[in-house]
C-alpha cells in the first residue's frame, strides 16, 4: 500500500508541478488544481466528484476556486454563511465529514444549498500550507456514502501532495512581490538622487539642504518625496522619468 501511495503522491506532484509552471496566477493554479482533485475522487469513488478550495493568506486575503462553478458557488456559500464542513475543518485543522446532508443537523442552512445544487455529501481537508497561510479542500459528491475510509485516505495523500505544491507556488509569489518592491524602492532612490543633485546643482547647496527642500516640497503638495523628485527631474531634464536600469 505505501509503494501505491508513494507512486500516486509522485504522479500527483508531477501534475501539480506543471501547473505551477503553466499558470499564470494563483487562481489559475488553484482552478488546475481542484480539477485535478476532483478528477481524482472521481476514479476512486466511481461519482461525479466535485472539489474547491479555499485559500487564505496573511490572514485576509480569500481566494475560492474549483473545478466546476457550482462547487465554487457551495464554497462561497459556505464562507457567506460563516459555518460548515470547510470551515469547520479550517477552524480544527482535522478532517470534516458531512455524510448525509438530510440527517446531519450540524449545518441545516448549509445543508439545503447543498441539495438544491444536487449534492448529498461533503468532505473537507484542511491543507497545510505554512504559517503565513491556510487552504483547505473541500470535495462534494452526489449521493451519500461515496466518502468511504478508502476516499478518506485517497483524498488526504492527494490533499498532503496539493499542500506541498501550494506551498512552492506561494513562495514564489512572495518572492516575486518582495522583487518589484525592491526594484521600486530602488528607482524611487535614484529619482531622489538624481533631483537632489540637480537642486545641489542650481541652488550651489549641500546635499542635505537639497533633501530639506525636497521634504518640504513634498509635505506642501501632500505628495511622496520621490514624485516631487520626478516632477523636479521632468521640469529641469525634460524626461518623463527617471528609472533605474535592471536586467531581469
Amino acid at each position: 500500500m505505501k509503494s501505491v501511495d508513494t507512486d500516486r503522491q509522485y504522479e500527483d506532484f508531477q501534475q501539480l508541478h506543471q501547473l505551477i509552471v503553466e499558470s499564470e496566477d494563483i487562481r489559475a493554479f488553484l482552478d488546475g488544481m481542484t480539477t485535478h482533485a476532483a478528477a481524482t475522487l472521481s476514479r476512486t469513488t466511481g461519482a461525479d466528484i466535485a472539489c474547491a478550495v479555499t485559500l487564505r493568506r496573511y490572514k485576509r486575503t480569500l481566494t475560492v476556486a474549483g473545478s466546476s462553478e457550482t462547487a465554487v458557488i457551495l464554497d462561497r456559500i459556505e464562507q457567506d454563511l460563516g459555518h460548515g464542513p470547510c470551515l469547520e475543518a479550517f477552524r480544527t485543522f482535522t478532517t470534516v465529514l458531512l455524510d448525509d446532508t438530510r440527517n446531519d443537523p450540524r449545518w441545516p442552512l448549509y445543508s439545503r444549498s447543498l441539495e438544491a445544487a444536487g449534492y448529498k455529501s461533503v468532505l473537507g481537508i484542511p491543507v497545510d500550507v505554512g504559517e503565513t497561510a491556510s487552504a483547505c479542500l473541500n470535495f462534494f459528491a452526489p449521493a451519500t456514502g461515496q466518502f468511504t475510509a478508502e476516499a478518506i485516505r485517497e483524498a488526504t495523500v492527494f490533499t498532503g501532495t496539493a499542500g506541498q505544491a501550494l506551498r512552492l507556488i506561494l513562495r514564489i509569489i512572495t518572492a516575486e512581490l518582495l522583487a518589484d518592491d525592491l526594484k521600486a524602492a530602488m528607482e524611487s532612490r535614484t529619482a531622489i538622487d538624481l533631483a537632489c543633485g540637480m537642486i545641489m546643482t542650481q541652488n550651489r547647496c549641500t546635499q542635505e539642504q537639497a533633501y530639506k527642500f525636497l521634504l518640504r516640497a513634498s509635505n506642501n503638495r501632500n505628495m511622496k518625496v520621490h514624485v516631487v523628485a520626478n516632477e523636479i527631474i521632468r521640469r529641469l531634464s525634460g524626461t518623463k522619468q527617471t528609472a533605474t536600469h535592471f536586467e531581469d
